[in-house]
């Protein structure tokens, strides 16, 4: 968090680590379909925690007491954000609880909004679904276990707006409508059960170009201040905070391999939702359901939602460009070439697609 920028794999296996390790994965050995319901406060807004053994304080302040620690994905009221005080680290803000106070970083905003689950696909293909609740856990439907990140975890689950590819509709042992959700791209092969309600499906209005007749679009990162701004002609229709990679230091060349490249670039690819996964044992990702991917550089850059971190306006990422939910989902709808929700995935260079300026100021 702040301005150290840390692996979703790394962040895996610490929580691994702090749950007392990884050697059975219990979750493999479940009977197919026996998922659990979740509890989720009664609010509006809630926070989930990231990273595990999150402090709450007495005050929005780092140096005040410690009112008790939490789990991961331990579930808070979100009362309101304000400015704290957090020393040496970029960000200052803090999230109001009803036990004390929590750093903002250390949690996702989410909602709890459960769905009216389908009983017949309506598509028989599939369609594809959004985690429109804080986590959903998930049930292995095809072992062994393929994807990186399932080496990581006690409990595997999805995150609140994450976007997956649902295929097929049965009935679980404890009576719920499941889905059997995939990664439609970039999978290893993986297929989960997991409780429908969970799952909003997709609207072609809710994915519907915004502005396509305009061609004068330019999309503007600046590295500096952490922000990306979507212009049309000389007017700003779009703004919002991001977090890239590192910085360049043009002394010592340090940051290089993880910042985000500099200069003006063509968006190539664009897909409603992709697995992505990059980096080296120790240093990489693996990531499920990245949504709203926009892809505009080379080594698989790309603008995206994010999940995992609540850091934004802070560097904190392998050289995309991380978004909040909402934010990539507009820059994908309004970023040239538009992408058809069937299949989802569309290649163009050249012309016709947009431009990214990637600057420091």
């Amino acid at each position: 968090m702040g301005s150290q920028v840390i692996s979703r794999r790394q962040f895996l296996s610490m929580a691994a680590l702090s749950l007392g390790g990884i050697a059975l994965r219990p979750w493999l050995d479940q009977p197919s379909g026996r998922i659990a319901a979740l509890e989720v406060p009664a609010a509006e807004k809630i926070g989930r925690v990231l990273g595990g053994n999150v402090e709450v304080k007495a005050r929005p302040d780092e140096a005040s007491p410690t009112v008790k620690i939490l789990p991961e994905d331990s579930l808070v009221v979100w009362l309101a954000e304000g400015i704290g005080s957090r020393p040496l680290w970029n960000d200052q803000r803090y999230v109001e609880t009803p036990d004390g106070y929590i750093y903002a970083a250390n949690l996702q905003p989410v909602r709890n909004l459960p769905n009216q689950p389908l009983t017949v696909l309506p598509d028989p293909q599939g369609m594809w679904v959004e985690v429109t609740v804080p986590y959903v856990d998930l049930q292995l439907a095809n072992p062994p276990a393929r994807s990186p990140w399932l080496d990581y975890t006690n409990t595997p689950r999805l995150y609140y707006s994450q976007v997956m590819w649902a295929d097929q509709i049965k009935t679980g042992e404890l009576g719920q409508t499941l889905y059997r959700v995939s990664d439609r791209y970039g999978s290893f092969g993986d297929y989960f059960w997991a409780d429908a309600q969970a799952f909003h499906q997709l609207q072609a209005e809710e994915i519907s170009p915004i502005n396509p007749q305009v061609t004068d679009k330019l999309v503007v990162v600046d590295l500096t201040y952490q922000t990306l701004a979507c212009l049309e002609g000389d007017s700003e229709v779009y703004f919002c905070r991001v977090s890239t990679g590192p910085k360049l230091n043009s002394k010592s060349k340090s940051g290089g391999e993880w910042a985000t490249p500099l200069g003006k670039h063509t968006i190539w690819r664009k897909l409603i939702s992709v697995h992505m996964t990059g980096g080296t044992t120790g240093g990489g990702y693996d990531l499920a359901g990245i949504g709203w991917t926009t892809l505009f550089a080379s080594k698989g850059m790309a603008i995206h939602s994010t999940f995992w971190h609540n850091s934004f306006g802070t560097p904190h990422s392998h050289g995309c460009v991380n978004c909040k939910p909402e934010d990539a989902l507009w820059i994908f709808r309004w970023t040239l070439p538009t992408v058809p929700a069937e299949p989802g995935d569309i290649t163009l260079s050249g012309q016709g697609s947009t431009k990214v300026l990637v600057k420091e100021t």
